[in-house]
């Protein structure tokens, strides 16, 4: 049985105090390493926390840990940081590799309990190259569905509005298919601030300090890995390992290459805003010559297919309206908010002792075929 207690925590205060912990183990192998604290938001004490140090000798390669950026499921990428702190660091040549640890890019929804900012805004849908470089209405499948993702009243009758739910985004799949709504969820939108998949109006100030990390990582190095960890997507109890089209090579390739089952990759043309295409765009005008690996990690929970999707998409809308509107009923509230925990940070033994598993798992597969790994 795994002490999962020591890797999860309850609360984004304790959470950070773990991780600034961390920072006294990994000076005994980078003896200048530092802790770099921003404060972010309007609410008081709420930061970014980074331990970052250059190699001891020739900054050859990095190895860039980020987490929560989707808030609430900052507490799973906390939990691997801690477990390759106590268990990879000493198989890291630090003569060569740099390392950067980032806890919670989105602090506000870590403190509580949610994927958006406390302006709503999903952060991974807020990386662009240009500001105002997407129009308002980028989104057509999202503004066709608007009456749906979007708060209308409060939350009476959740049996009732649950069902009325499944059953327009069970209609919607069917007029405009079922990649027409997983289009509206992906591509993000900027038109409507109180709807879900909000993409912002203006760079959110996490997204600003996370693109001068990238800079700086970028030109600091020859080679970068950037492993981004989140909840939610893919098999349940396993982890999906997520690459942009940036990188030419093939699923199967991937698979083959990395020893994993599970690798998806998505297009730019269909995801608006995200960090992992923002950072290769970066790459290609500041640094061409760095090589860059970047890839996101999900650890599954509600499942895979159609039916876990429409789950998904039903727990984000109702959470969304909860926030907005409340709830008449004081059960009908838990009940949103204990699916919403299901979904992205369940209390679940067998969810989380399956992290720490495939965290391994992801962790192996990379820096070995990376060759970050040293011999045993």
């Amino acid at each position: 049985m795994v002490d999962t207690e020591k890797y999860f925590n309850r609360s984004y205060a304790q959470s950070r105090n773990e991780f600034r912990k961390h920072l006294s183990t990994i000076k005994e192998k980078w003896p200048s390493a530092e802790l770099f604290t921003q404060s972010i938001g309007k609410e008081e004490d709420n930061t970014i926390d980074i331990i970052y140090s250059e190699a001891n000798s020739s900054n050859k390669q990095v190895l860039f840990f980020t987490t929560g950026e989707h808030g609430i499921e900052g507490y799973a990428g906390a939990a691997v940081v801690h477990l390759f702190v106590e268990e990879y660091l000493d198989q890291v040549d630090p003569q060569s590799t740099g390392i950067c640890f980032v806890h919670a890019i989105n602090p506000w929804g870590m403190k509580n309990l949610r994927r958006v900012t406390e302006n709503n805004v999903d952060l991974n849908r807020n990386y662009f190259f240009e500001q105002g470089t997407v129009p308002e209405t980028v989104n057509q499948y999202y503004a066709k569905e608007s009456e749906i993702f979007q708060p209308n009243g409060v939350v009476k009758d959740i049996k009732k509005e649950k069902t009325a739910l499944y059953e327009q985004l069970s209609k919607g799949m069917m007029n405009e298919g079922h990649s027409g709504i997983k289009t509206a969820k992906g591509m993000g939108q900027f038109e409507f601030e109180r709807g879900v998949y909000y993409g912002g109006s203006e760079e959110e100030e996490s997204t600003k300090h996370m693109k001068e990390w990238q800079h700086k990582i970028l030109t600091t190095y020859s080679r970068v890995i950037h492993m981004d960890w989140h909840t939610a997507l893919g098999p349940t109890n396993e982890v999906t390992m997520v690459m942009s089209e940036h990188d030419e090579r093939e699923e199967e390739e991937l698979k083959a290459q990395y020893g994993m089952n599970n690798i998806k990759k998505f297009t730019p043309k269909n995801v608006k805003g995200d960090s992992t295409n923002y950072f290769h765009k970066l790459k290609k005008e500041v640094s061409p010559d760095t090589k860059l690996f970047s890839a996101l990690f999900e650890f599954g929970t509600f499942g895979a297919d159609k039916k876990a999707e429409l789950r998904e998409l039903t727990t984000i809308i109702l959470e969304n309206q909860l926030y907005w509107e409340g709830a008449v009923h004081e059960e009908d509230r838990q009940w949103i908010l204990e699916e919403f925990n299901n979904m992205f940070y369940p209390d679940e033994e067998a969810w989380r002792e399956a992290v720490l598993k495939e965290a391994r798992l992801a962790i192996t597969s990379v820096l070995k075929e990376e060759g970050l790994l040293l011999p045993a």
